[in-house]
């Protein structure tokens, strides 16, 4: 769990990715991941009419865990995943300042798959992200 002095940044979602995870890896050799996943909420209005709205998810996984993502979750997987949110800015090729938040996973589990059959729990390796998602990887992003 990342803290800080008094506070806590930790993210759990369980969601389906929206498509294939997109790893790459930085100069220095570390691999990265990155991938979206999408969450449901459901409610009733004041009419009694069922609601539905899916939000979008940006993850980022580092490391060994993101080589695990790379060859084993495709469009449509169902994961748990546990993390912190993470809000940094890049420049675009136009040179124009740009601003992203996103989740960096540091646990993961492959829950299900898409047509409703359950997998063995466990079914990823199991890999410690541990501090490869901290400081200079971040650097490394190539946008």
């Amino acid at each position: 769990m990342s803290r800080g002095r008094g506070t806590v940044n930790k993210v759990i979602l369980v969601g389906r990715l929206g498509a294939d995870p997109q790893l790459k890896y930085t100069p220095s050799g570390k691999a990265n991941a990155n991938f979206n996943i999408a969450t449901n909420f459901t409610w009733k209005d004041q009419s009694g009419n069922k609601q539905d709205k899916t939000d979008w998810h940006r993850v980022v996984v580092w490391g060994k865990l993101a080589e695990v993502v790379g060859e084993w979750l495709k469009k449509g997987s169902y994961v748990y995943i546990e993390g912190r949110i993470q809000t940094r800015s890049y420049n675009d090729n136009n040179g124009v300042k740009k601003w992203v938040t996103e989740v960096v996973a540091t646990d993961l589990e492959m829950l299900g798959r898409k047509n409703g059959e359950t997998e063995a729990a466990g079914a990823l390796p199991e890999v410690e992200a541990g501090s490869e998602s901290e400081g200079e990887e971040e650097s490394d992003l190539p946008f």
